[in-house]
């Protein structure tokens, strides 16, 4: 058997070759253009009591969509403010079971601006690993509104509605390792 559903006390840290976080938004009211972040970096310390707490480091000058010029436009003050933010961190306040997944409730900041956050998180289990010790696995999903970060960027269009939309559906990949 190579994977267990019991995840135990320590430290876990992320290990960001293996793990992606993105986000989609959408564009011209008809599509979504989706992107991802290259640089991040955190932690799931889980104690001996069954305490659990995570959180998160994201460079958001490391925002990549595969287009140069929309990228550079991302870390402008229109946006991200790279320059003056340079990272968004996510603290966890709790964990809740809902239905046969987990919600991580937590404080997510960027440009300045922190809001609640609850982020639905299925664990896919956890492996002994290939001589890095062991590690496990989750998907997580939240959805935010732009708007409520600061990002007020209105760009319309002539028939109505708006180049931009306002909803931001973030997704994460992570595997983590434990590190002790």
């Amino acid at each position: 058997m190579t994977t267990t559903t019991a995840l135990a006390a320590g430290t876990w840290t992320i290990d960001s070759a293996h793990s992606t976080l993105g986000f989609s938004v959408r564009h011209m009211m008809v599509s979504k253009v989706r992107g991802r972040f290259t640089d991040f970096s955190g932690k799931l310390v889980i104690g001996e009591d069954g305490s659990t707490s995570a959180e998160a480091e994201i460079r958001v000058d490391s925002v990549t969509t595969d287009n140069p010029q929309r990228d550079a436009h991302l870390r402008t003050a229109d946006f991200f403010n790279a320059e003056n933010f340079p990272l968004a961190t996510f603290k966890s306040t709790g964990f809740r079971f809902e239905g046969g997944d987990f919600v991580v409730d937590g404080e997510f900041s960027i440009g300045g601006v922190t809001k609640p956050v609850s982020l639905e998180v299925e664990y896919l289990g956890v492996n002994p690993g290939v001589g890095q010790g062991a590690v496990a696995g989750f998907e997580a999903k939240t959805v935010i509104n732009r708007r409520d970060f600061g990002i007020t960027i209105d760009m319309p269009l002539a028939d109505g509605g708006a180049v931009i939309g306002d909803k931001i559906t973030l997704t994460l990949g992570i595997e983590v390792v434990r590190q002790d």
